[in-house]
């Protein structure tokens, strides 16, 4: 396989960047027609808004008042400024916002409102469990999410399916109760220069409120259209004065969600069942007829929504002493549990306990922790200082429920898996102050600050039956040897410079650098300047480098996956096994990010801004390294894994089996993304009509690989693993509407257009299914889905509302029969919409 290069000079890749902006203005189904991946462009930390009104008029989705672009943020250089003022784009959301869409989940709220947010459709295996963010097509390893500026932890759940996602533990932001937020912001371009590791497509900024008084309940319940995947979200929070000098803002929330299956008749294995035909003529979309042996129509649940129970709490916290000391805290804490379905076993596994076969159940019991504490002093000898520390954790305990072990005589149908935690422990403390300089137009704001933090992960084994003679079906216990604590230290400094050069023209300036005990050194710096020709035009523009430093869990990790016929391994990178297959440690990912941004403000209520980026990832950690066969099972049994004995048997018979096979992850290719991204607001007054604001957002954007490594003299990836890093987000969204408002009435349309996306599918039946990397070329064509909430003020602090998600009960693309393993209807890779179809909600709140 070819994979074309991509080597520009700094020059070239900014003249590129400009043709890039005007290609995408002239054609706007360009992102269709090519690879694929999402936009982003900012750096920045907010500071909290007041929040203490008692006002009920709650946004509805996707409102986008003008007032917006007069929010305060900070931007990279950390000086206040406004969003119509930053030099790189900043997204804000409100919390009314958010809870509006009438969505259950933190992030779900996201990918409905903004463009440059999404996240896979079906998450197997324990990816279900976790609530992660992809921002411009990337990793959710990618995107660095802060709450009040400070580092959020990532989560100890690793997800070790194939497809983007693989590998990441990112931030499960629905740990977070929605009630407490006051605004977030999004910042849509690399900022590792200020904030370190992760923040190489961007930064999420969670802004909690600060209320001294007021509070409010609310409820809200749904259901599809199809009258399953229940959900119900009761929060309720109260501000209380502390001594006239100071809040304390509390939230609770409680969630629940129930399963909504979107599987169809399994007709994958011919060896159970009376009566089963010996063909059948089945004919999909695409013309292709089966004419291998089914079964029964058998509908396996195991494509669904997981079902969970979440209760949340949080609080926000601060305490005046003097006009300029000020001590602060926040944090949360979550608790959830789930179960998610697996894959159906059909009756010889265990004809004896479960005569007519089973459908095992993948469970978690979670707690997620944070808590911040910190001083601020505004005049400290002439210097602002903020010293904080920050620790935060998560505790995943895996168990499965309704299997059995095969290889025992005499197996428990339920299994402690083992469990997974990790902790993060950080300490700030950041000087700034503004220095008068006659050479510029105003005051030079200069800051710098130091970072350390104490990382670990800790993997603990299930019970003895769980990994016993290649362990429970569906999902093996972490055994003994993949039991293991790992810890490392990273140290950092920072530097930021930013002022106006002259009244028209501003510019911003920072450097860091940082140690990893395990990782070694990174040096990352950032430019980004703003010019306005008038009030109505101006310019911005920002190069930066950016890293993601290998977590823990992507060093450590290791796992056996074992079905009724295979079994799958995955190795660390730095252990004895996966190093004779010709493993390195890993390395940090180094990023390049380049952004062009053009800000109009042609009408006095309309505001668009348009901005192109281009983002090159280098050394990017994938799953890679696969080996089968009888090398794989010696892999696996060097690193003590217990290979089930059939596995073994059919390794001897078949040298080059694909039943046995381990990998690792490697640092295997290079990227590089480029896309636009358009921002629209516009304010309309009808007077006694009532007013409209109308917005419009859109994200165009494509993936390339540009180098592969190769082992053996073959490329590392193949050309499904290559279309899961490009192909598999959205090449484009759209989303354009309006929010009605007229009294106690308010009514809000949105149409969002969801791109396509590519994936080559593996083969279930047919020839095809038994022969190495070859795979069905897949197209999930472009769809548009229609959302709406109407709310009625019955009072000023009363308020209830009526509305639908995808309201015109929109599908994706049906994939081919070959390819649909075990009912499957749906490309599960694909970050589009999800395949709920239709659901609608009734939501009341009350402010006091």
């Amino acid at each position: 396989m070819k994979v074309r290069l991509t080597r520009r000079p700094l020059a070239a890749a900014v003249l590129s960047l400009l043709s890039m902006n005007l290609v995408l203005a002239a054609i706007p189904s360009w992102a269709d027609d090519t690879t694929a991946t999402t936009t982003a462009s900012t750096s920045g930390t907010t500071t909290s808004t007041d929040t203490t009104t008692n006002t009920n008029t709650t946004a509805a989705p996707n409102a986008a008042n003008a007032s917006q672009l007069d929010a305060v943020v900070v931007t990279g250089g950390r000086i206040e400024t406004t969003v119509g003022q930053s030099t790189t784009p900043v997204t804000v959301i409100s919390g009314a916002t958010l809870q509006a869409t009438g969505q259950a989940n933190l992030r779900d709220a996201l990918v409905q409102l903004s463009p440059s947010i999404s996240h896979t459709s079906y998450g197997a295996d324990n990816a279900e469990f976790t609530d992660e963010l992809q921002l411009d097509g990337l990793s959710p390893d990618h995107v660095l999410v802060l709450v009040n500026g400070k580092r959020r932890h990532g989560s100890a759940n690793i997800v070790q399916d194939p497809g983007l996602d693989q590998g990441s533990t990112g931030v499960d932001i629905d740990m977070i109760p929605t009630d407490l937020i006051d605004h977030i912001e999004i910042l849509r371009d690399g900022a590792a220069a200020q904030y370190g590791s992760d923040a190489i497509a961007g930064v999420i900024n969670i802004i909690l409120k600060t209320r001294a008084s007021g509070g409010s309940l609310s409820s809200t319940s749904g259901q599809t259209y199809k009258g399953d995947g229940f959900k119900n979200t009761e929060t309720a929070s109260i501000g209380l004065s502390l001594g006239g000098n100071g809040y304390l803002d509390l939230s609770a929330e409680y969630d629940r969600i129930n399963h909504a299956i979107r599987t169809g008749p399994d007709y994958a294995d011919g060896l159970y069942g009376e009566g089963a035909p010996a063909a059948v003529a089945y004919v999909n979309a695409n013309g292709y007829a089966s004419p291998y042996p089914i079964g029964p129509a058998y509908k396996n649940p195991w494509s669904s929504d997981t079902a969970s129970t979440r209760q949340l709490v949080g609080f926000n916290a601060g305490y005046d002493f003097t006009d300029n000391i000020e001590a602060y805290a926040f944090g949360t804490f979550g608790h959830r549990y789930a179960e998610s379905y697996e894959n159906y076993r059909p009756p010889y596994v265990d004809p004896e306990v479960y005569p007519d076969g089973f459908t095992p159940i993948f469970t978690i019991d979670e707690n997620d922790y944070s808590i911040t504490g910190g001083v601020k002093d505004d005049d400290f000898h002439g210097w602002s200082v903020d010293l904080s520390t920050t620790y935060g954790g998560d505790r995943d305990n895996l168990g499965l429920v309704h299997s059995v072990n095969p290889s025992l005589t005499d197996s428990p149908t339920s299994f402690d898996i083992g469990a997974t935690s990790n902790s993060q422990l950080t300490g700030n403390l950041d000087f700034s102050r503004p220095f008068q300089l006659s050479a510029f137009a105003q005051p030079l704001n200069f800051a710098f600050g130091f970072e350390a933090r104490r990382d670990t992960f800790q993997i603990q084994p299930g019970d003895v039956y769980s990994y016993e003679d290649g362990g429970a079906s569906s999902e093996a216990g972490f055994n003994p040897y993949n039991a293991g604590e790992w810890s490392r230290t990273v140290s950092a400094v920072y530097i930021d410079l930013s002022t106006h050069i002259t009244d028209k023209w501003q510019a911003d300036v920072a450097g860091r650098y940082e140690h990893y005990s395990d990782a070694g050194n990174t040096r990352n710096a950032k430019i980004s300047t703003r010019y306005d020709f008038t009030p109505q035009i101006a310019v911005r523009a920002s190069a930066s480098t950016g890293f993601h430093a290998p977590s823990l869990a992507e060093e450590h990790f290791s796992s056996l996956a074992v079905t009724p016929d295979s079994a799958s391994a995955q190795l660390p990178s730095d252990s004895a096994g996966a190093a004779a297959l010709g493993a390195q440690p890993l390395k940090p990912e180094k990023a390049t990010n380049l952004n062009l941004g053009l800000v109009l403000n042609p009408l006095q209520n309309l505001n668009i801004t348009v901005d192109a980026y281009q983002i090159n990832i280098r050394n990017r950690i994938v799953a890679g390294g696969t080996v089968y066969g009888l090398p794989a099972v010696d892999a696996m049994t060097a690193a003590g894994f217990p290979v089930p004995p059939y596995v073994v048997s059919a390794a001897q018979a078949n040298p080059d089996t694909g039943l046995a096979s381990v990998w690792y992850f490697t640092n295997g290719a290079n990227t590089r993304t480029r896309g636009l991204d358009l921002t629209s607001v516009y304010h309309t007054d009808f007077g006694s009509f009532g007013k409209v604001d109308w917005d419009l957002s859109a994200n165009l954007n494509t993936t390339r690989v540009t180098h592969l490594v190769t082992q053996d003299g073959e490329p590392i990836l193949n050309i499904q693993q290559i279309d899961y890093l490009t192909s598999t987000t959205p090449k484009s969204k759209v989303i354009v509407g309006g929010t009605w408002s007229k009294g106690k009435w308010g009514v809000s349309v949105h149409e969002t257009r969801w791109g396509a996306t590519t994936d080559q599918l593996s083969y279930v039946v047919g020839p095809e299914s038994v022969v190495p990397n070859t795979f069905y070329p897949w197209r999930n064509a472009p769809i548009y889905t229609t959302d709406f909430d109407v709310h009625y003020n019955i009072t000023p602090k009363l308020q209830v509302a009526l509305g639908a998600n995808n309201a015109f009960d929109r599908y994706p693309s049906r994939i081919p029969y070959v390819t649909a393993l075990e009912g499957q209807l749906y490309d599960t890779q694909s970050s589009q919409f999800g395949y709920d179809g239709g659901y609608y909600y009734l939501r009341a709140s009350y402010q006091f």
